[in-house]
């Protein structure tokens, strides 16, 4: 397995797995599949922001894709923070793909001056909220049914991680 930057042949992988865990999971809040062309635009606003999209790969096909992008928007106060996202493909998943993806995000959001790392995950999945502790992140705030999918109310659970020292000064 190698970890890269995605080039714009994997978004048919890309895709393939985005849309599995829209249909199957609440580990995206989205109910509609999405098409290649808003895969396709999502890439580009990523890579205009200077933003990485990084895929897991073998000899032929993505295993998984993580990125990172504003938090809250644009908006200029939080420009030292990223929200990330790390999906595996159903087949491979426990096997250390999603791990080799943000280990290999952290330094490219450090390399952007960022402070903070933040991962929205559902609170009913205790996979990802153990993967994400294993990773340095801790729990940081619990929303009460701030989303709905699956005919039912969901919680989200917001997870940090400090990739420089708290209180570090940056510049205003």
């Amino acid at each position: 397995m190698i970890v890269r930057d995605a080039a714009d042949a994997d978004l048919a992988g890309i895709l393939e797995i985005y849309n599995d865990v829209i249909r199957t999971s609440t580990a995206v809040y989205a109910v509609e599949p999405v098409s290649i062309d808003e895969r396709r635009a999502w890439l580009l606003a990523r890579r205009e922001r200077g933003f990485p999209v990084l895929v897991a790969c073998d000899a032929s096909q993505v295993l998984g894709f993580a990125s990172f992008g504003d938090w809250r928007g644009t908006w200029n106060g939080y420009r030292y923070t990223v929200e990330h996202t790390v999906h595996v493909r159903a087949d491979v998943r426990r096997r250390g793909v999603g791990r080799e993806l943000v280990e290999a995000l952290i330094p490219r959001a450090r390399e952007l001056g960022k402070h903070v790392m933040i991962g929205g995950v559902d609170a009913t999945n205790l996979d990802s909220i153990l993967f994400h502790k294993r990773l340095g992140f801790e729990r940081v705030a619990h929303f009460r049914e701030v989303g709905r999918k699956f005919g039912r109310w969901l919680d989200l659970v917001f997870m940090q991680r400090w990739l420089d020292a708290p209180g570090a000064q940056r510049p205003d």
